[in-house]
Protein backbone atom coordinates (compact mmCIF):
# COMPACT_ATOMS: atom_id res chain seq x y z
CA UNK A 1 0.00 0.00 0.00
CA UNK A 2 0.85 3.46 -0.50
CA UNK A 3 1.79 6.06 2.59
CA UNK A 4 -1.69 8.53 2.45
CA UNK A 5 -0.23 11.85 3.77
CA UNK A 6 -1.81 15.06 4.45
CA UNK A 7 1.10 17.68 3.10
CA UNK A 8 1.75 19.30 -0.32
CA UNK A 9 4.96 18.17 -2.28
CA UNK A 10 6.91 20.09 -4.48
CA UNK A 11 8.77 17.85 -6.40
CA UNK A 12 11.73 19.75 -7.01
CA UNK A 13 13.06 19.64 -4.00
CA UNK A 14 13.30 15.93 -3.31
CA UNK A 15 16.61 15.20 -4.76
CA UNK A 16 18.70 15.18 -1.38
CA UNK A 17 15.97 13.17 0.87
CA UNK A 18 17.30 10.36 -2.06
CA UNK A 19 20.86 10.49 -0.88
CA UNK A 20 19.13 9.00 2.57
CA UNK A 21 18.02 5.61 0.39
CA UNK A 22 20.56 4.76 -1.49
CA UNK A 23 24.00 3.55 -1.91
CA UNK A 24 25.56 1.67 -4.23
CA UNK A 25 27.53 -1.28 -3.95
CA UNK A 26 30.20 -0.96 -6.76
CA UNK A 27 32.04 -4.06 -7.75
CA UNK A 28 36.13 -3.23 -7.44
CA UNK A 29 38.33 -3.44 -10.01
CA UNK A 30 39.34 -7.12 -10.25
CA UNK A 31 42.69 -8.05 -9.53
CA UNK A 32 44.21 -10.90 -11.54
CA UNK A 33 44.73 -13.21 -8.64
CA UNK A 34 40.97 -12.52 -7.51
CA UNK A 35 38.68 -15.47 -8.29
CA UNK A 36 34.95 -14.26 -6.66
CA UNK A 37 33.26 -11.77 -7.35
CA UNK A 38 29.55 -9.99 -7.21
CA UNK A 39 26.74 -9.18 -9.87
CA UNK A 40 26.94 -5.00 -9.90
CA UNK A 41 24.40 -4.25 -7.46
CA UNK A 42 22.87 -0.99 -7.37
CA UNK A 43 20.87 1.07 -4.23
CA UNK A 44 20.87 -1.95 -1.90
CA UNK A 45 21.56 0.02 1.17
CA UNK A 46 24.11 -2.19 2.46
CA UNK A 47 26.66 -1.30 5.18
CA UNK A 48 29.03 -2.77 3.14
CA UNK A 49 30.09 -0.28 0.82
CA UNK A 50 33.28 -2.19 -0.27
CA UNK A 51 34.34 -3.93 -3.14
CA UNK A 52 32.42 -7.02 -3.13
CA UNK A 53 35.40 -9.55 -3.44
CA UNK A 54 36.06 -12.47 -1.40
CA UNK A 55 37.61 -15.94 -1.09
CA UNK A 56 41.13 -17.61 -0.51
CA UNK A 57 43.69 -16.87 -3.49
CA UNK A 58 43.08 -20.16 -5.37
CA UNK A 59 44.77 -19.13 -8.80
CA UNK A 60 45.91 -22.39 -10.40
CA UNK A 61 49.37 -22.69 -12.38
CA UNK A 62 50.47 -24.98 -14.73
CA UNK A 63 53.71 -25.89 -16.17
CA UNK A 64 51.45 -27.86 -19.17
CA UNK A 65 50.24 -25.52 -21.16
CA UNK A 66 46.26 -26.24 -21.46
CA UNK A 67 44.15 -27.13 -23.96
CA UNK A 68 42.72 -24.24 -26.14
CA UNK A 69 38.90 -23.96 -26.91
CA UNK A 70 38.86 -24.75 -30.90
CA UNK A 71 36.62 -22.93 -33.28
CA UNK A 72 34.50 -26.23 -33.27
CA UNK A 73 33.52 -26.78 -29.59
CA UNK A 74 33.20 -25.25 -26.47
CA UNK A 75 34.18 -27.36 -23.20
CA UNK A 76 32.18 -27.57 -20.30
CA UNK A 77 33.24 -29.63 -17.02
CA UNK A 78 30.88 -30.94 -14.43
CA UNK A 79 32.62 -31.13 -11.15
CA UNK A 80 30.28 -33.80 -9.94
CA UNK A 81 31.06 -36.23 -12.37
CA UNK A 82 34.65 -35.03 -13.32
CA UNK A 83 33.38 -35.40 -16.73
CA UNK A 84 33.53 -32.78 -19.62
CA UNK A 85 30.58 -32.35 -21.90
CA UNK A 86 30.93 -30.26 -25.43
CA UNK A 87 28.67 -27.33 -26.51
CA UNK A 88 29.01 -27.86 -30.49
CA UNK A 89 29.81 -25.47 -33.17
CA UNK A 90 26.29 -25.80 -34.36
CA UNK A 91 24.86 -25.56 -31.01
CA UNK A 92 27.14 -22.66 -30.11
CA UNK A 93 25.56 -20.72 -33.83
CA UNK A 94 22.12 -21.42 -32.19
CA UNK A 95 22.41 -19.86 -29.04
CA UNK A 96 24.13 -16.74 -31.25
CA UNK A 97 20.94 -16.58 -33.18
CA UNK A 98 18.56 -16.58 -30.03
CA UNK A 99 20.55 -13.18 -28.73
CA UNK A 100 19.90 -11.17 -31.36
CA UNK A 101 17.65 -8.49 -31.26
CA UNK A 102 19.22 -8.08 -27.01
CA UNK A 103 20.74 -5.05 -26.58
CA UNK A 104 24.13 -5.38 -24.97
CA UNK A 105 24.79 -8.73 -27.10
CA UNK A 106 24.22 -6.62 -29.88
CA UNK A 107 26.45 -4.24 -29.11
CA UNK A 108 29.36 -6.89 -28.58
CA UNK A 109 32.12 -7.78 -31.18
CA UNK A 110 32.39 -10.98 -32.31
CA UNK A 111 34.70 -12.06 -29.80
CA UNK A 112 32.92 -10.57 -26.63
CA UNK A 113 29.61 -12.39 -28.15
CA UNK A 114 30.74 -15.83 -27.92
CA UNK A 115 32.09 -15.36 -24.50
CA UNK A 116 28.58 -14.06 -23.72
CA UNK A 117 27.35 -17.15 -25.41
CA UNK A 118 29.82 -19.22 -23.49
CA UNK A 119 28.50 -17.57 -19.70
CA UNK A 120 24.70 -17.84 -20.60
CA UNK A 121 25.16 -21.53 -21.44
CA UNK A 122 27.42 -21.94 -18.36
CA UNK A 123 24.80 -20.46 -16.58
CA UNK A 124 21.58 -22.24 -17.83
CA UNK A 125 23.16 -25.98 -17.80
CA UNK A 126 24.65 -25.02 -14.17
CA UNK A 127 28.73 -26.03 -15.48
CA UNK A 128 31.81 -24.64 -15.02
CA UNK A 129 33.29 -23.69 -18.78
CA UNK A 130 36.85 -22.54 -19.72
CA UNK A 131 36.06 -19.67 -22.14
CA UNK A 132 37.42 -18.72 -25.11
CA UNK A 133 39.07 -15.17 -23.94
CA UNK A 134 42.28 -14.93 -21.53
CA UNK A 135 40.90 -11.29 -20.60
CA UNK A 136 39.53 -11.12 -17.02
CA UNK A 137 38.30 -7.52 -17.81
CA UNK A 138 36.38 -8.85 -20.78
CA UNK A 139 34.89 -11.70 -18.66
CA UNK A 140 33.59 -9.55 -16.32
CA UNK A 141 32.37 -6.87 -18.83
CA UNK A 142 30.08 -9.97 -20.69
CA UNK A 143 29.07 -10.88 -17.86
CA UNK A 144 27.47 -7.80 -16.77
CA UNK A 145 26.15 -7.66 -19.99
CA UNK A 146 23.90 -10.77 -19.84
CA UNK A 147 22.80 -10.09 -16.82
CA UNK A 148 21.80 -6.71 -18.11
CA UNK A 149 20.17 -8.75 -21.23
CA UNK A 150 18.17 -11.52 -18.76
CA UNK A 151 16.16 -10.25 -15.88
CA UNK A 152 14.91 -14.01 -15.82
CA UNK A 153 18.54 -15.01 -14.35
CA UNK A 154 17.23 -14.40 -10.91
CA UNK A 155 19.34 -16.91 -9.16
CA UNK A 156 22.88 -15.70 -10.15
CA UNK A 157 24.96 -12.59 -7.86
CA UNK A 158 28.24 -13.18 -8.93
CA UNK A 159 30.90 -15.85 -10.36
CA UNK A 160 34.24 -17.73 -9.56
CA UNK A 161 37.07 -18.02 -11.96
CA UNK A 162 40.01 -19.76 -11.73
CA UNK A 163 42.91 -18.61 -14.20
CA UNK A 164 45.75 -20.83 -15.12
CA UNK A 165 49.14 -19.17 -16.08
CA UNK A 166 52.57 -20.31 -18.13
CA UNK A 167 55.65 -18.07 -17.80
CA UNK A 168 53.56 -14.87 -16.43
CA UNK A 169 51.25 -15.12 -19.13
CA UNK A 170 47.40 -16.72 -18.77
CA UNK A 171 46.35 -19.36 -21.24
CA UNK A 172 43.52 -20.59 -19.78
CA UNK A 173 40.01 -19.23 -17.69
CA UNK A 174 37.46 -21.74 -16.12
CA UNK A 175 34.55 -19.68 -15.10
CA UNK A 176 31.15 -20.40 -13.13
CA UNK A 177 28.59 -18.46 -12.24
CA UNK A 178 27.73 -17.96 -8.51
CA UNK A 179 23.89 -19.22 -7.71
CA UNK A 180 21.68 -18.03 -4.56
CA UNK A 181 19.89 -21.57 -4.73
CA UNK A 182 20.18 -24.99 -6.21
CA UNK A 183 18.14 -26.54 -9.20
CA UNK A 184 15.09 -27.79 -7.60
CA UNK A 185 14.92 -24.47 -6.14
CA UNK A 186 15.35 -22.16 -9.39
CA UNK A 187 12.35 -24.66 -10.76
CA UNK A 188 10.12 -23.71 -8.18
CA UNK A 189 10.67 -19.77 -7.84
CA UNK A 190 10.53 -20.04 -12.02
CA UNK A 191 6.86 -21.42 -11.79
CA UNK A 192 6.03 -19.11 -9.33
CA UNK A 193 7.46 -16.31 -10.91
CA UNK A 194 5.45 -17.00 -14.71
CA UNK A 195 2.15 -18.14 -12.31
CA UNK A 196 2.25 -14.11 -11.36
CA UNK A 197 3.36 -12.85 -14.66
CA UNK A 198 1.03 -14.69 -16.40
CA UNK A 199 -2.01 -13.00 -14.49
CA UNK A 200 -0.05 -9.49 -14.99
CA UNK A 201 0.51 -9.95 -18.28
CA UNK A 202 -3.70 -11.15 -19.19
CA UNK A 203 -3.99 -7.50 -18.68
CA UNK A 204 -1.78 -6.26 -21.09
CA UNK A 205 -4.28 -4.08 -23.42
CA UNK A 206 -4.65 -6.08 -26.86
CA UNK A 207 -4.43 -4.77 -30.36
CA UNK A 208 -2.61 -1.81 -29.14
CA UNK A 209 0.82 -0.16 -30.02
CA UNK A 210 3.95 -0.05 -28.14
CA UNK A 211 3.18 2.85 -25.96
CA UNK A 212 0.24 1.76 -24.51
CA UNK A 213 1.75 -1.70 -23.52
CA UNK A 214 4.77 -0.05 -21.70
CA UNK A 215 2.62 2.58 -20.04
CA UNK A 216 0.33 -0.48 -18.64
CA UNK A 217 3.81 -2.03 -17.02
CA UNK A 218 5.31 1.11 -15.83
CA UNK A 219 1.79 1.66 -13.93
CA UNK A 220 1.65 -1.82 -12.93
CA UNK A 221 4.91 -2.05 -11.22
CA UNK A 222 4.50 1.57 -9.67
CA UNK A 223 0.93 0.54 -8.14
CA UNK A 224 1.88 -3.02 -7.01
CA UNK A 225 5.43 -2.50 -5.76
CA UNK A 226 6.24 -0.54 -2.66
CA UNK A 227 9.87 0.61 -2.64
CA UNK A 228 12.02 -0.83 0.50
CA UNK A 229 15.77 -1.22 0.87
CA UNK A 230 14.93 -4.32 3.48
CA UNK A 231 13.21 -6.13 0.84
CA UNK A 232 14.53 -10.00 0.39
CA UNK A 233 15.97 -10.49 -2.79
CA UNK A 234 15.92 -6.73 -4.02
CA UNK A 235 18.20 -7.18 -7.12
CA UNK A 236 16.39 -9.36 -8.99
CA UNK A 237 12.52 -9.76 -9.64
CA UNK A 238 11.68 -12.14 -7.31
CA UNK A 239 11.32 -9.02 -4.96
CA UNK A 240 8.43 -7.62 -7.32
CA UNK A 241 6.46 -10.12 -8.73
CA UNK A 242 6.36 -12.58 -5.26
CA UNK A 243 7.22 -10.08 -2.68
CA UNK A 244 6.00 -6.98 -3.65
CA UNK A 245 9.12 -4.85 -2.23
CA UNK A 246 12.30 -4.00 -4.22
CA UNK A 247 14.97 -1.51 -4.38
CA UNK A 248 15.70 0.44 -8.28
CA UNK A 249 17.04 -2.31 -9.78
CA UNK A 250 14.25 -4.83 -8.97
CA UNK A 251 11.78 -2.30 -10.15
CA UNK A 252 13.94 -1.79 -13.41
CA UNK A 253 14.61 -6.03 -13.74
CA UNK A 254 10.96 -6.42 -13.03
CA UNK A 255 9.86 -3.97 -15.87
CA UNK A 256 12.25 -5.20 -18.50
CA UNK A 257 10.84 -8.87 -17.67
CA UNK A 258 7.44 -7.78 -18.63
CA UNK A 259 7.90 -5.76 -21.07
CA UNK A 260 10.24 -8.40 -23.25
CA UNK A 261 7.51 -10.80 -22.81
CA UNK A 262 4.81 -8.42 -24.25
CA UNK A 263 7.43 -7.97 -27.27
CA UNK A 264 8.94 -4.92 -26.73
CA UNK A 265 12.57 -4.36 -26.67
CA UNK A 266 14.52 -3.49 -22.86
CA UNK A 267 17.64 -3.36 -21.21
CA UNK A 268 18.91 -3.01 -17.96
CA UNK A 269 20.64 0.81 -17.54
CA UNK A 270 22.96 1.61 -14.72
CA UNK A 271 24.25 4.86 -13.51
CA UNK A 272 24.14 7.14 -10.99
CA UNK A 273 21.52 10.36 -9.98
CA UNK A 274 22.02 13.63 -8.30
CA UNK A 275 23.84 12.91 -4.98
CA UNK A 276 26.30 10.25 -6.66
CA UNK A 277 23.94 7.11 -5.41
CA UNK A 278 23.73 4.43 -7.90
CA UNK A 279 20.84 3.51 -9.72
CA UNK A 280 18.90 1.50 -11.99
CA UNK A 281 16.46 2.00 -14.93
CA UNK A 282 15.45 0.80 -18.29
CA UNK A 283 15.75 1.95 -21.89
CA UNK A 284 12.93 0.40 -24.24
CA UNK A 285 12.31 0.31 -28.21
CA UNK A 286 8.60 1.77 -28.91
CA UNK A 287 7.36 1.95 -31.89
CA UNK A 288 10.76 2.59 -33.89
CA UNK A 289 12.22 4.58 -31.40
CA UNK A 290 14.34 4.28 -28.04
CA UNK A 291 13.25 5.99 -24.92
CA UNK A 292 14.24 5.81 -21.29
CA UNK A 293 11.74 4.73 -18.66
CA UNK A 294 12.47 4.55 -14.89
CA UNK A 295 10.03 3.02 -12.38
CA UNK A 296 11.53 3.80 -9.56
CA UNK A 297 11.47 7.28 -9.92
CA UNK A 298 8.06 7.20 -11.55
CA UNK A 299 7.00 6.10 -8.13
CA UNK A 300 5.55 9.47 -6.31
CA UNK A 301 5.29 8.68 -3.02
CA UNK A 302 9.30 7.59 -3.22
CA UNK A 303 10.08 10.92 -4.41
CA UNK A 304 8.29 13.25 -2.57
CA UNK A 305 8.94 15.48 -0.02
CA UNK A 306 6.91 18.06 2.16
CA UNK A 307 7.12 21.91 1.34
CA UNK A 308 3.88 23.48 2.95
CA UNK A 309 1.08 21.94 5.45
CA UNK A 310 -1.91 21.02 3.12
CA UNK A 311 -4.62 19.35 3.62
CA UNK A 312 -5.31 16.09 1.10
CA UNK A 313 -5.83 12.57 2.37
CA UNK A 314 -4.05 11.24 -0.60
CA UNK A 315 -1.38 11.85 -3.23
CA UNK A 316 -0.88 10.86 -6.88
CA UNK A 317 0.98 7.58 -7.35
CA UNK A 318 2.41 7.90 -10.56
CA UNK A 319 4.49 10.65 -11.33
CA UNK A 320 5.17 10.24 -15.41
CA UNK A 321 8.13 12.67 -15.56
CA UNK A 322 9.79 8.91 -16.57
CA UNK A 323 7.60 7.66 -18.63
CA UNK A 324 9.16 7.31 -22.05
CA UNK A 325 11.96 10.21 -21.79
CA UNK A 326 14.81 11.60 -23.97
CA UNK A 327 18.25 11.62 -23.29
CA UNK A 328 18.08 14.88 -22.46
CA UNK A 329 15.47 15.16 -19.91
CA UNK A 330 16.48 11.91 -18.22
CA UNK A 331 20.24 13.40 -18.02
CA UNK A 332 18.51 16.12 -15.91
CA UNK A 333 18.55 14.28 -13.05
CA UNK A 334 20.36 11.15 -14.05
CA UNK A 335 24.08 10.21 -14.83
CA UNK A 336 25.14 7.02 -17.53
CA UNK A 337 27.46 4.93 -17.05
CA UNK A 338 26.47 1.72 -18.93
CA UNK A 339 28.80 -1.29 -19.69
CA UNK A 340 27.65 -0.87 -23.66
CA UNK A 341 27.14 2.76 -25.18
CA UNK A 342 23.39 3.63 -25.11
CA UNK A 343 21.67 5.76 -27.85
CA UNK A 344 20.83 9.24 -28.19
CA UNK A 345 17.11 9.34 -27.53
CA UNK A 346 15.66 12.35 -28.93
CA UNK A 347 12.02 11.16 -30.34
CA UNK A 348 9.09 12.50 -28.02
CA UNK A 349 5.82 11.02 -29.93
CA UNK A 350 6.17 8.31 -27.22
CA UNK A 351 6.85 10.40 -24.46
CA UNK A 352 3.53 10.16 -21.73
CA UNK A 353 2.98 13.87 -22.04
CA UNK A 354 2.79 14.29 -25.44
CA UNK A 355 0.45 11.12 -26.17
CA UNK A 356 -1.82 12.05 -23.34
CA UNK A 357 -2.33 15.53 -24.99
CA UNK A 358 -1.15 17.14 -21.62
CA UNK A 359 2.03 18.58 -23.09
CA UNK A 360 1.96 22.20 -23.32
CA UNK A 361 3.78 24.80 -25.60
CA UNK A 362 1.56 27.63 -23.91
CA UNK A 363 -1.34 28.51 -21.38
CA UNK A 364 -4.13 27.52 -23.61
CA UNK A 365 -7.30 26.66 -21.89
CA UNK A 366 -9.06 24.58 -24.10
CA UNK A 367 -5.96 21.95 -24.00
CA UNK A 368 -6.51 22.95 -20.38
CA UNK A 369 -10.01 22.11 -20.22
CA UNK A 370 -9.73 19.20 -22.29
CA UNK A 371 -6.65 17.59 -19.96
CA UNK A 372 -9.04 17.79 -16.79
CA UNK A 373 -12.16 16.45 -18.34
CA UNK A 374 -10.10 13.17 -20.02
CA UNK A 375 -8.75 12.77 -16.30
CA UNK A 376 -12.38 12.72 -14.94
CA UNK A 377 -13.74 10.21 -17.97
CA UNK A 378 -10.98 8.10 -16.33
CA UNK A 379 -11.44 8.43 -12.81
CA UNK A 380 -8.35 9.26 -12.15
CA UNK A 381 -8.56 11.69 -8.85
CA UNK A 382 -5.21 13.74 -10.44
CA UNK A 383 -3.98 15.69 -13.11
CA UNK A 384 -0.67 16.08 -14.40
CA UNK A 385 0.64 18.29 -17.19
CA UNK A 386 4.12 19.16 -18.66
CA UNK A 387 5.38 22.81 -20.26
CA UNK A 388 7.50 22.90 -23.62
CA UNK A 389 10.20 25.42 -21.26
CA UNK A 390 10.42 27.63 -18.64
CA UNK A 391 8.79 30.29 -19.89
CA UNK A 392 5.71 28.47 -20.60
CA UNK A 393 6.23 26.78 -17.01
CA UNK A 394 6.04 30.30 -15.24
CA UNK A 395 2.95 30.93 -16.94
CA UNK A 396 1.15 28.04 -16.27
CA UNK A 397 2.12 28.50 -12.45
CA UNK A 398 1.04 32.41 -12.23
CA UNK A 399 -2.26 31.16 -14.40
CA UNK A 400 -3.17 28.17 -12.72
CA UNK A 401 -1.89 28.91 -9.08
CA UNK A 402 -0.98 32.15 -8.16
CA UNK A 403 -4.57 33.33 -10.42
CA UNK A 404 -5.97 30.56 -8.55
CA UNK A 405 -7.85 29.36 -12.66
CA UNK A 406 -7.23 25.67 -12.05
CA UNK A 407 -10.70 25.50 -9.97
CA UNK A 408 -12.28 26.70 -13.11
CA UNK A 409 -11.16 23.08 -14.91
CA UNK A 410 -11.64 21.05 -11.29
CA UNK A 411 -15.37 19.23 -10.35
CA UNK A 412 -14.60 20.78 -6.97
CA UNK A 413 -16.49 23.73 -4.77
CA UNK A 414 -15.53 23.16 -1.14
CA UNK A 415 -12.88 21.23 -1.79
CA UNK A 416 -9.50 21.93 -1.17
CA UNK A 417 -6.46 21.36 -4.57
CA UNK A 418 -3.06 20.32 -4.22
CA UNK A 419 -0.37 19.76 -6.43
CA UNK A 420 2.86 19.13 -6.87
CA UNK A 421 5.04 21.05 -9.29
CA UNK A 422 8.74 19.76 -10.77
CA UNK A 423 11.08 22.69 -12.08
CA UNK A 424 13.32 20.66 -13.17
CA UNK A 425 11.07 18.61 -15.58
CA UNK A 426 8.38 21.27 -15.94
CA UNK A 427 5.64 19.46 -15.00
CA UNK A 428 2.59 20.47 -12.55
CA UNK A 429 0.45 18.20 -10.88
CA UNK A 430 -3.03 18.63 -9.11
CA UNK A 431 -5.60 16.27 -7.05
CA UNK A 432 -8.22 16.69 -4.87
CA UNK A 433 -8.69 15.87 -1.13
CA UNK A 434 -11.52 13.82 -0.24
Amino acid sequence: MKKHITTLFCISTVVLLIGLCLEMKQTGNLDRDTINTKAQVTDDNSSDNSSDVSGEDTIEESSNEPENLTEEESVFTDENTVTEFTFSSEEMLQLQKEQEGFYTFDCLDDKERTVYCEIYASILYMQEVELSTTDADQMEKVFQCVLNDHPEIFYVDGYSFTKYTRGGSVTKIMFEAAYTMDKAGIEETTEQIESRVLEILKDVPAGTDDYEKIKYIYEFIIENTEYNVAAENNQNICSVFLNNQSVCQGYAKAAQYLLLRSGIKATLVVGFVEGGEGHAWNLVFADGDYYYIDTTWGDASYRMTTEETFEVNHLPVINYDYLCVTTEQLCKTHSIQNVVPLPECSAVKDNYYVREGAYFVDVDEKQLEAVFQKSYADEKDYITLQCADLECYQSMLDALITEQKVFRYMNTQDSAVAYAKNEEQLSLSFWLSE
